[in-house]
């Protein structure tokens, strides 16, 4: 079978086969328009509705619609991948090894859009006699996710929402947020043989650095969360200095604070505020500038929500073990459960292998989200989500 037979695997390696890298990631990335288009020409041709946006020059969104009134269900899934350095061969060559498909953006995520655009073929060839399916593929997930929140802004809506991450075939209903924070450490640059005029900024880093660890036990001393265990924080990036016989004026420290649902970002700031006070105490010319950089909130859906209970019974009844796991890394199910949407991941591939050197989806596990997702889709239509 080919692609615009809706066959899943073939789908899988045509879309691998077009380079969509994030160019803020790596610059000259190919971003999103050409797999934009060709998702949605071939939406096109089995009956649904198509329109494209532009956030950006060349960052495309797609979003589809085959249906009208009734319940509406949304897949989601993200379009560019992270950058392809350190990459053995070609990485846009979607070759077969072993029943795997291996090549840039095999596991996240196009082995899910694979599956979600088979399923819209089948339920094409069939339509739903009420219910609307939308199926929208956007731009930027990798970086600021700009694609997903110009669609929101828009006034996207839905009863319910999957997005087709990779996880192993588990349903997620969880995942973590983060916050990156920036700290400015000032010294005073001096002769590396007048200790009493220089003042060693990196030194002062490591002082904050030592607190850390007292932070770190406290948040392990909490109540983890039933599905994402507990929050974590590291260092993420750290520079400072001129040359060694001068002592450093400024070091800059960048950190990740994971987050857990319920989590504040200004209890974590007050934080990581008095972490610094605490590293202070006893220092001389202490001087430290901490400032927040980009965040995402933690969401979650109750795993009693009908769509966490209907999506697991269609898991179950394609033979798959049904799993309620949550989800470590941030995805943009946050997004759509803050604007009001209920939204999971479930997909094909595991995030152990997605943004590796050698990145590779299991050809099972695209085939049988392909019929998971059908069946859940044609019983939501019929239904609606509070019955059935």
């Amino acid at each position: 079978m080919t692609p615009r037979e809706g066959d899943p695997v073939a789908l899988t390696r045509a879309l691998v086969a077009i380079p969509s890298v994030n160019p803020d990631l790596e610059p000259g990335g190919a971003g999103e328009r050409e797999i934009g288009e060709w998702c949605a020409e071939l939406l096109r041709d089995w009956g649904f509705g198509v329109s494209l946006s532009e956030t950006a020059p060349g960052r495309t969104n797609v979003i589809a619609r085959l249906g009208d009134a009734g319940p509406t269900l949304l897949l989601q899934g993200h379009l560019d991948t992270v950058g392809v350095e350190g990459m053995e061969g070609d990485p846009f060559d979607p070759r077969i090894v072993g029943g795997r498909i291996h090549g840039r953006g095999s596991c996240d995520m196009k082995a899910g859009l694979a599956a979600t655009l088979a399923m819209a073929r089948r339920v094409a060839r069939e339509p739903p006699s009420r219910g609307e399916l939308v199926v929208a593929f956007t731009s930027d997930e990798e970086y600021a996710s700009i694609g997903l929140q110009h669609l929101l802004d828009g006034g996207l809506t839905a009863d319910a929402a999957i997005v087709c991450e990779p996880t192993s075939l588990a349903l997620l209903p969880a995942n973590k947020g983060f916050a990156w924070f920036e700290l400015l450490f000032r010294g005073r640059a001096a002769h590396g043989s007048r200790p009493d005029l220089g003042v060693d900024a990196i030194r002062h880093a490591g002082r904050f650095l030592s607190a850390l660890d007292s932070l770190e036990s406290d948040l392990l001393a909490r109540k983890p969360h039933a599905l994402l265990g507990h929050a974590s924080l590291h260092a993420g990036t750290i520079s400072g200095g001129t040359a060694p016989p001068v002592y450093p004026a400024e070091c800059r420290l960048t950190m990740e604070r994971r987050l857990l649902p319920g989590e504040e970002l200004p209890d974590v700031e007050a934080e990581l505020r008095e972490a610094v006070e605490r590293a202070g105490r006893g220092a001389s010319d202490w001087s430290v500038e901490l400032s927040r950089g980009l965040t995402r909130k933690a969401s979650e859906i109750d795993p009693s929500h009908p769509l966490v209970e209907r999506l697991l019974k269609a898991i179950d009844s394609e033979g798959v073990p049904p799993r309620v796991e949550g989800m470590t890394a941030w995805v943009e199910t946050a997004f759509l459960t803050e604007s009001g949407i209920p939204a999971v991941c479930f997909g094909p591939g595991s995030l152990a292998q997605a943004h590796t050197a050698e990145e590779w989806v299991e050809i099972s596990e695209i085939e049988a989200a392909a019929r998971i997702l059908e069946a859940f889709t044609r019983e939501f239509l019929a239904t609606g989500l509070e019955q059935g």
